[in-house]
């Protein structure tokens, strides 16, 4: 039986903090990425690969904005576009590269559909962009009518509309893809949000899609058995910055909704990625896994629940 698994890589890996953005940087950033993905795919996985945006589409924001005299500035949907083909074709080469052309693979820019009435489009809240002092983050709020908002203490971003996934234009072509033995790199900075009209016509919307919950509609949609959230951190912590604060090997869905509740998982923080793994299991999924580039192999693969070398794995209910 072919296994499939949707791997959602984050923006931030891509431009990490203390760097700028380059080209360079953000290719040789990618090129660690791909090792783990080969990994997966040396693992007998056919692979569906999300990407975040976040640092990337707030840069090209400003970009618009400062070239405005110039070039007229294009709406965020189509700067959400442009960093899908960005960083679509800096991982595409990664993985090329890193498997030495032993797999294909392909980019897909993706149209996600949202509702208009969505909650969050009223109340943003996804950052983008780089940090800003407060100063500068006061400053572009009064005069480009920015949302600016702290992100963990780190500094000030640009906040924008995140509403939910609701379906993926494309996902036919990523099912055919991924059916013929294609990596497919795909659903970009959450794919572009997109209004559909009873007459089926789709307008864009300004917005940024979490790529974490457009991974988990992906996954479901193509029928994946696993879902893959690659962080910065091994695993998933209770009680997390604390004196109390303890590593999670593996827990089921029922565990890791009861943990949401309680608020062990904030928004900014492992919130939306523990809230997409519980979507994708409710619905169908076998199993999440929540870890680091190079723990993802091991997670996947790992059998002992309480091996805490590897990182967090979420099941459906069952005996442990």
């Amino acid at each position: 039986m072919t296994k499939v698994a949707v791997v959602a890589l984050g923006g931030n890996a891509f431009t990490v903090e203390q760097q700028s953005g380059t080209h360079e940087e953000q290719a040789a950033n990618a090129t660690a990425m791909a090792d783990c993905v080969c990994e997966l795919l040396d693992e007998g996985w056919r692979l569906a690969l999300v990407h975040g945006n976040g640092p990337q589409v707030g840069n090209l924001a400003i970009q618009q904005e400062e070239a405005a005299a110039l070039v007229p500035p294009q709406p965020l949907f189509s700067l959400v576009a442009m960093t899908q083909g960005q960083l679509g074709s800096i991982i595409a080469s990664a993985v090329h590269a890193a498997s030495g052309g032993r797999y294909r693979v392909v980019t897909l820019l993706t149209h996600v559909v949202v509702d208009a009435a969505d909650p969050a489009m009223a109340h943003p809240t996804k950052p983008i962009g780089p940090f800003l002092d407060e100063a500068e983050a006061s400053r572009l709020a009064q005069t480009k009518g920015w949302r600016v908002e702290s992100d963990s203490g780190r500094g000030y971003r640009r906040v924008v509309a995140s509403p939910q996934p609701q379906s993926i234009v494309e996902v036919d072509a990523v099912g055919c893809l991924l059916d013929t033995g294609h990596v497919v790199v795909t659903a970009g900075g959450g794919g572009i949000p997109v209004l559909r009209d009873d007459a089926g016509r789709l307008t864009g919307v300004n917005a940024v899609i979490d790529k974490d919950y457009a991974a988990a509609a992906l996954a479901l949609a193509v029928g994946a058995q696993a879902l893959v959230l690659v962080t910065a951190v091994e695993a998933v912590h209770l009680d997390y910055g604390t004196a109390t604060q303890r590593r999670l090997a593996q827990l089921d869905v029922t565990q890791a909704e009861e943990y949401l509740a309680d608020g062990q998982f904030p928004d900014g923080s492992m919130g939306p990625k523990v809230r997409a793994a519980t979507r994708f299991l409710r619905r169908g999924g076998e199993i999440a896994v929540i870890t680091t580039p190079a723990l993802a192999a091991a997670s996947l693969r790992g059998a002992d629940p309480d091996d805490v070398s590897i990182g967090t794995r979420i099941v459906n209910p069952g005996p442990r």
